[in-house]
C-alpha cells in the first residue's frame, strides 16, 4: 500500500511571467510538497529573461535541485512531452531528460507519443514509438528513472491504445503518468481507467475538467493543457485518492491548472479529503 502526496505542475504559473525559482517558491507558500518542472532543450527568450517557468536542460541540473531545497519541496518528476512518432525530435530529448532527472532527483520523467506526422501509418507510428522509448529506456534503466507515459494524444485517448504504447517495450523504467482530465474528455470513465493501470502508475496528473469545457469538448478531443482548480469540476477526487492508496508505489498528484488562485483552490480541496 503506498502513499498519496499532492504536487503541483508549474504550468500553473505560465501566465504570471516570472521565472522558474518564483514557481517553486510560490508552489511552496501555497502548500505543496511537490512540484513537476517542466525541462526544455537548447536556450528559450522568455525562460533565459525570467519571465516564464521552463528550464533549459543545458543549465545545471542542481538549479533544479537549489531551488527545491530551499523552498522546502521535492520533486515529482519532471514535465517531458515530446513527440514519441518523432524520433528526430524525442529520441534524445528524452535521453538527456532522463540524464537531467538523474542529476537533478526527479524519480519520473513524464511524456506521450505527441501529434504524429501527417504522411505515417499506425504501424509506422508504433514502430517509431518503439524505437524511441527503447533508446530512451536503455538510459532510464540504470540511472533507476521512470518513464510515465500519459495519454493525451491520438492513440492513447482509450485504454487500450495506452495499453498498446506502454506494451512496446520491456523495460521496468516504462509505467504510466496517468492524466484524469485527458482520460474523462476522451470519452472515457477516468476511475475505471485508473484502476486499470494501477499496476503500472508511476505519477498522476490531477486534471480537473469543468462542467462548462465537458460540455463542450468531452468525446472530440483527446486531452487539454490544464483544467479547473481541482474538486471545482467532473473528477471525484476521494475515490481516485482511495484508488491510489492502493497503489505499490507513493504517488504525487501533480495538479494541472491554469492560474495560481486555482492551484491554490487546489490544494486545500485535495488536503481536505485527506484528514
Amino acid at each position: 500500500m503506498g502513499n498519496v502526496y499532492f504536487g503541483v505542475n508549474l504550468e500553473f504559473v505560465r501566465h504570471e511571467d516570472k521565472s522558474f525559482e518564483w514557481g517553486v517558491e510560490k508552489a511552496a507558500e501555497l502548500g505543496y510538497d511537490y512540484v513537476e518542472p517542466m525541462v526544455h532543450l537548447g536556450r528559450e527568450l522568455l525562460s533565459e529573461a525570467g519571465y516564464f517557468h521552463s528550464v533549459s536542460m543545458l543549465d545545471d541540473p542542481y538549479r533544479v535541485k537549489r531551488a527545491c531545497e530551499k523552498a522546502g519541496v521535492r520533486l515529482s518528476g519532471l514535465s517531458a512531452h515530446c513527440p514519441l512518432c518523432k524520433p528526430e525530435i524525442s529520441t534524445e530529448y528524452l535521453k538527456q531528460a532522463v540524464r537531467f532527472a538523474a542529476e537533478c532527483g526527479a524519480p519520473v520523467i513524464n511524456t506521450d507519443e505527441g501529434p504524429k506526422p501527417k504522411w505515417t501509418t499506425v504501424e509506422e507510428d508504433h514502430a517509431l514509438m518503439r524505437y524511441v522509448l527503447y533508446e530512451a529506456a536503455q538510459v532510464a534503466e540504470p540511472r533507476g528513472i521512470l518513464i510515465g507515459l500519459e495519454p493525451h494524444q491520438q492513440y492513447s485517448k482509450t485504454p487500450a491504445g495506452l495499453d498498446r504504447i506502454y506494451n512496446l517495450v520491456k523495460s521496468p523504467a516504462i509505467g504510466i503518468n496517468f492524466d484524469t482530465g485527458n482520460s474523462y474528455l476522451s470519452g472515457e470513465d477516468p476511475i475505471k481507467w485508473l484502476e486499470h493501470v494501477l499496476d503500472r502508475l508511476v505519477h498522476l496528473h490531477a486534471k480537473d475538467i469543468s462542467v462548462q469545457q465537458s460540455s463542450a469538448e468531452r468525446g472530440k478531443v483527446t486531452g487539454t493543457p490544464v483544467g479547473c482548480a481541482c474538486g471545482e469540476g467532473v473528477i471525484d477526487w476521494a475515490k481516485a485518492i482511495e484508488v491510489c492508496r492502493r497503489a505499490k508505489p507513493d504517488i504525487v498528484f501533480s495538479v494541472e491548472c491554469g492560474t495560481v488562485e486555482q492551484a491554490g483552490r487546489s490544494i486545500k480541496h485535495l488536503k481536505s479529503l485527506v484528514k
